[in-house]
């Protein structure tokens, strides 16, 4: 389903019936944007971001924007099929654990929001450096030494680990997490950069846009690429430890356990990929690549579905889907507006070992995002549904 709006430099495609007017007036600024090209595409969680919507797909033509990607490089999504066919209630606890009857668990070996392992992790674990070393004062090897503390951390705000039923007969393991610190301080750096190049350049862009751009042919460009790539491969690295640990705790547990291959999807990240006969920089700011027969997870809420996907390749979307349901609630709206009570009462009803225990855990909750099968219906032409996934247990930052 594509909607399009023709009132701008380019046009805007959107995925959805309906958009808030804060977040359409930045597609409306990418439409504008200098050196963007073809066409924006808007996937159907899409809500409000900085600079540009989380949900967002930009390519552009000889820059890259460090906005367009966001403060968690790398943020995504990675899955593993199971062969366990049910699990009990007190076996979910078990795993999960870190409670007085349970001490072990995902919760003793996962570290969660702030907090960090206290031993460094082995650099074996972490990705090679060697093409960051290149890059004068990198920000990833001031960082390095604090990242193998973060390696195998959660983090917070949306980040989860979630146990699944599959229409598939299978229980499923799932993981939301990104690059933790080192992704935001690369961030956070090259954005600054950006805004005082920009400056310096008297640049066409309007600094209220927030959308600062570095060139892909400077070194400055260059240099922001690189590290965002480690970033990306280090949010990979941690995803993979945190798997390691709760399939470690499912099989303390369960006993023998057999595991798929791991199933890995980013969704803040820059890419230089062919579309439309030219070769542009791709931005997904919470969105997913669905290249045609890409296996893809696109996650709801801690109380709705989650869906494992092959993308169709539909070139509109720059070969993009969704990343999740998105929210319909700001985080201090949705801690303001939402029951707790009925909050609680919705996932205890169908016995989801939950998340939510006070009214600052709101913004987590099921109500505050977008429902998930409308965004589902609304990108049928983007994705393919292979396994629909049922929440069981949840751990939260």
């Amino acid at each position: 389903m594509i909607k399009t709006v023709l009132t701008e430099k380019l046009p805007i495609k959107l995925w959805l019936d309906d958009m808030e007017p804060d977040a359409m007036a930045q597609a409306r600024n990418l439409a504008n944007y200098p050196f963007a090209f073809g066409h924006v595409a808007i996937m159907p969680d899409a809500h409000l971001g900085y600079g540009m919507p989380i949900g967002g797909v930009l390519a552009t033509e000889g820059v890259i924007i460090p906005n367009a990607i966001g403060v968690d490089i790398g943020c995504g999504m990675c899955a593993v099929r199971t062969s366990l066919n049910e699990i009990s209630r007190d076996n979910l606890k078990a795993i999960l654990g870190g409670g007085s009857k349970h001490r072990q668990g995902i919760r003793s070996a996962i570290p969660v929001g702030f907090k960090h392992h206290k031993k460094r992790k082995d650099r074996s674990l972490m990705p090679p450096r060697d093409r960051v070393e290149k890059v004068p004062g990198s920000v990833v090897l001031k960082e390095y030494a604090s990242a193998r503390k973060q390696l195998g951390t959660l983090g917070g705000g949306n980040h989860f680990v979630e146990i699944q039923a599959g229409d598939d007969g299978h229980i499923w393991l799932m993981i939301h997490s990104g690059s933790r610190n080192i992704g935001y301080k690369v961030a956070r750096y090259y954005n600054q950069l950006a805004i005082k190049l920009n400056k310096k350049w008297e640049a066409s862009v309007p600094k209220k846009w927030q959308l600062a751009y570095l060139p892909l042919d400077s070194a400055q460009g260059q240099h922001y690429l690189t590290e965002m790539e480690y970033c990306v491969a280090f949010a990979l690295a941690n995803r993979k430890q945190m798997m390691h640990q709760v399939k470690k705790a499912v099989t303390d547990v369960v006993g023998d356990v057999t595991f798929d291959p791991i199933i890995n999807i980013a969704h803040n990240f820059g890419a230089l990929e062919s579309h439309f006969d030219a070769d542009v920089m791709v931005h997904r700011k919470g969105a997913t690549r669905a290249t045609e027969g890409l296996t893809g997870i696109i996650p709801g809420s801690q109380g709705s579905s989650s869906y494992i996907v092959k993308g169709r390749g539909n070139p509109e979307s720059f070969m993009s889907c969704s990343h999740g349901a998105g929210r319909k609630l700001g985080r201090k709206q949705a801690q303001r507006s939402l029951d707790l009570k009925a909050e609680i009462k919705r996932l205890d009803d169908r016995g989801i070992l939950h998340a939510i225990r006070g009214k600052r855990d709101l913004d987590e909750a099921a109500g505050a995002y977008k429902d998930i099968a409308a965004v589902m219906a609304n990108q049928a032409d983007l994705v393919e549904i292979e396994v629909k996934l049922t929440p069981l247990a949840v751990v939260k930052g």
